[in-house]
């Protein structure tokens, strides 16, 4: 479903917090031509402001993401993998 929102858009930064779903949604997203960057967690931990929560996580994500554009992210693992 989160696949299907972002196809026939142009293409987008996407950042997700790495784990086993993101790489699946990753490999999807970049098929679609967006830029997709896949963040461990330990490198999340320092943009949290308050309790976590699905917004807290989505908004330090995407602070993350965008404040930090060399920031060391993990590779879509393959389907193999």
């Amino acid at each position: 479903m989160v696949a299907a929102i972002f196809r026939g858009g142009s293409p987008s930064l996407i950042g997700f917090e790495a784990c086993s779903g993101a790489h699946f949604l990753g490999r999807a997203l970049k098929h679609q031509d967006h830029d997709v960057r896949l963040i461990a967690a330990l490198f999340v931990k320092p943009f949290v402001k308050s309790s976590k929560n699905d917004f807290v996580d989505a908004e330090t994500i995407a602070e993350a993401v965008e404040r930090r554009p060399r920031l060391r992210c993990n590779q879509s693992s393959t389907e193999s993998a």
